[in-house]
């Protein structure tokens, strides 16, 4: 009895925890969108999520790692850990047989990725000129942006859909290119395309730019 009890409440604070953190990332995504990256501080950031400031500093250590917890979640959508390239919609691409449905699937998770992320990721590229250890957080999520593009390019070339001119790492680079944030941002900002238009043109461009 007294062991079930234990177990219990250790459930009841974990559940606590994590119902903290969401509190405090969610507050935190908040701000970095509608203040930039400078002006959001992590006292404000506490008040907003009902905990003290030390509480975020217990969590999250500092700021820049806080930034990087809010874009982990917009990235998958929740706070579960099981890594992006391991969710559902990933399993589905991987066994279908089609090259062409291959890339529609993957865009139309795409879209809905960038969908989440866009917003911080606007704020995070307005601050790394500032910042360098933000500029390598940066850089750290385009290559590993660029490592998920070659699974796609790797499951284009087991269907035998590649083009004969393309090997897996020339497939790899030339969709990372067109479908990074960076690009994203183009089309939205500059381009003013919506994440329907970006997700049909570029499947298209995708798919004429890579498949036999």
């Amino acid at each position: 009895m007294a062991e079930s009890v234990k177990r219990k409440t250790a459930g009841t604070r974990a559940e606590k925890a994590r119902a903290t953190r969401r509190r405090i990332i969610a507050a935190a995504a908040d701000s970095f969108v509608a203040h930039g990256y400078g002006a959001t501080l992590l006292d404000q950031v506490a008040a907003a999520a009902g905990v003290a400031v030390q509480t975020v500093y217990f969590h999250f250590g500092n700021k820049r790692t806080l930034l990087k917890h809010v874009l982990d979640v917009a990235a998958v959508g929740d706070d579960e850990p099981v890594p992006l390239l391991e969710r559902p919609w990933v399993r589905e691409i991987q066994a279908e047989p089609d090259p062409r449905r291959i890339i529609d699937l993957w865009q139309a998770n795409g879209r809905e990725i960038l969908q989440r992320v866009s917003p911080v990721m606007r704020v995070m590229r307005g601050a790394i000129g500032t910042d360098p250890e933000l500029a390598a957080q940066w850089d750290t999520n385009q290559q590993q942006t660029r490592t998920a593009y070659g699974m796609l390019a790797q499951l284009l070339a087991a269907r035998g859909g590649l083009k004969p001119s393309l090997d897996v790492d020339q497939a790899r680079d030339i969709a990372f290119t067109i479908g990074n944030v960076e690009t994203y941002l183009q089309f939205a900002d500059i381009c003013g395309w919506t994440p329907e238009q970006w997700q049909h043109r570029t499947a298209a461009i995708l798919t004429a730019s890579l498949l036999a």
